[in-house]
């Protein structure tokens, strides 16, 4: 007979982690790990700048851990090789490069296809975040300046022009590591950082005012041009500027189409709705990260998700 797991996670990120720790510690031992990249945690590696601070406590949110993973503040190194060692003491059967296709219900099971497989589970977490998906601009980005536009910090080189693009934590911290070694702006279409910390903030206007950094609010880009494999930016505002790169920090959208791919129930925004308890409109499935949080999440919340829905898998399984 197919092997029928207790649960299937999609997604190896912290959300994705705890729910198999979660799940293991409390009886389902027959449990699987997908993750489509090569390794965990794939938005930590990938857009967060090398010694970012990762607080526990995250805008107000609450920091206390209801389930079993035990998480603290650190940095980025350091919170890669918590999970690191989780996926290890744990021993957590997970596949790696291995992007799931759809999850589809089959009278009391759920198909969880990829393309090479396709596994049975009784239940499933869908723990994919938002950054796999960054958000682009509304205008069009020329195709010929696709070498020079980035949506993190690779391939960012010294000396460049550099203009920031975004109002959050990520734009801000992009825009000071870069600011050490190129001529740096960060322009932000509102007139106010609200969403950004305060010890981001005070270092962001510290540099401002030591003219390491410029700083240019209520700037809202209506178009990019190729200018001789430099980026001419129009601003709204009628200012037109020329940058040797571009750094998008404006963070990650719903992933829509995967979502219909599963049948799963969404509001007018392209978020997946869910109960108090993360399970979609199709029982036995449920989300849980920053996918259902309507304004950022952090990994507290993405731990608290996990607990919460193993909890209710174990309720009724009776």
């Amino acid at each position: 007979m197919q092997n029928i797991y207790d649960l299937v996670v999609v997604g190896g990120g912290p959300c994705g982690i705890a729910t198999v720790v979660e799940a293991k510690r409390n009886g389902l031992h027959n449990v699987l790990l997908l993750e489509k990249g090569d390794n965990h945690s794939q938005t930590i590696r990938k857009f967060y700048k090398d010694n970012k601070r990762v607080d526990k406590e995250y805008k107000g949110q609450d920091s206390t851990i209801h389930g079993v993973v035990a998480f603290e503040d650190g940095t980025k190194e350091s919170t890669l090789d918590f999970f690191d060692k989780l996926l290890d003491e744990e021993k957590i059967k997970a596949i790696f490069n291995s992007e799931v296709e759809s999850i589809k219900k089959d009278g009391d099971l759920l198909n969880v296809t990829t393309a090479n497989a396709t596994f049975k589970a009784k239940s499933v977490m869908i723990s994919i975040g938002k950054m796999g998906r960054p958000n682009k601009p509304d205008y069009k980005i020329p195709p010929s300046l696709n070498q020079v536009i980035n949506f993190n910090l690779d391939n960012c080189t010294k000396g460049e022009k550099v203009l920031v693009v975004g109002g959050g934590n990520s734009a801000v911290e992009y825009a000071i590591e870069l600011c050490l070694y190129n001529k740096t702006t960060i322009a932000y279409r509102r007139d106010d950082f609200s969403r950004v910390n305060e010890t981001n903030k005070d270092a962001l206007w510290e540099l401002e005012k030591h003219k390491k950094i410029k700083v240019r609010l209520n700037h809202d880009i209506t178009e990019l041009e190729n200018e001789s494999g430099r980026v001419r930016v129009h601003y709204s505002n009628g200012k037109i500027r020329v940058y040797d790169r571009v750094v998008y920090a404006i963070g990650g959208s719903s992933p829509v189409d995967f979502l219909q791919k599963c049948q799963i129930a969404m509001d007018e925004k392209g978020n997946p709705i869910v109960d108090e308890k993360y399970q979609s409109n199709i029982p036995s499935l449920y989300i849980g990260g920053d996918i259902v949080l309507k304004n950022g999440g952090s990994i507290v919340a993405a731990l608290n998700h996990a607990h919460v829905v193993v909890k209710d898998i174990i309720a009724k399984r009776g």
